[in-house]
């Protein structure tokens, strides 16, 4: 039976670095005989991070979040899903509010405040999450391996991707005032001769997520 994988792009441009890697992956996915639905975020009708109403935490509701808004088809899929494929920039120091839009209604359901079993959620699936930056590679470990974490405990085994020092803009040139923090030439260099690498190794991650699934 096909797997069914869910991959989200939690950022606003499309077809940039942030969708391409989603786009590589999920392709991986689909060549290890997975099936592949896609979300844009930044594309669902308006949408909220949780409310904070708890009614997650009844009994009848245990796993699912009540808000019926443009996320609520995201999180449907997600719960009937074989893996999740997400994706989004870091935008100051942190990954896009849609990001943790979606991050705060899909873990907050899970968690049950109770010390004997904190996790509600029986059905984990192996997760993906790719994070591209402007910085260093090694620049936000601290941040990812938190959501690595969270991820693993409330949704499922998570693998982290990252993506840096990338290409922003086609021509740097043609910015109103001059970008002098950042190297044009070397970016452009990294984005035909890293990148494509990068897109190899997030195609390969997956075909190792179907294989989790």
């Amino acid at each position: 039976m096909s797997k069914k994988i869910i991959a989200v792009h939690a950022g606003p441009r499309m077809g940039w670095n942030t969708d391409t890697l989603i786009t590589e992956a999920a392709r991986g996915a689909e060549s290890a005989g997975g099936t592949v639905e896609k979300y844009d975020l930044y594309r669902l009708e308006k949408y909220t991070g949780c409310i904070s109403c708890f009614g997650c935490k009844k009994e009848k509701n245990k796993g699912h979040c009540v808000c019926r808004d443009g996320l609520a088809p995201v999180l449907d899929a997600i719960r009937e899903a074989d893996g999740l494929i997400i994706g989004s920039p870091n935008y100051l120091g942190e990954l896009t509010a849609a990001f943790r839009a979606l991050y705060e209604r899909l873990i907050f359901p899970n968690l049950t405040y109770n010390l004997e079993k904190p996790c509600c959620n029986e059905r984990l699936i192996p997760v993906l999450l790719i994070m591209t930056s402007n910085a260093p590679d090694g620049m936000y470990q601290d941040l990812l391996q938190n959501y690595r974490q969270t991820l693993s405990r409330f949704v499922g085994p998570a693998e982290v991707f990252v993506s840096g020092n990338t290409l922003q803009l086609r021509e740097y040139s043609k910015t109103d005032w001059p970008w002098t923090m950042f190297d044009a030439e070397a970016k452009q260099k990294r984005h035909e001769t890293v990148f494509p690498q990068e897109c190899k190794q997030a195609y390969e991650m997956g075909i190792s997520l179907v294989k989790r699934a």
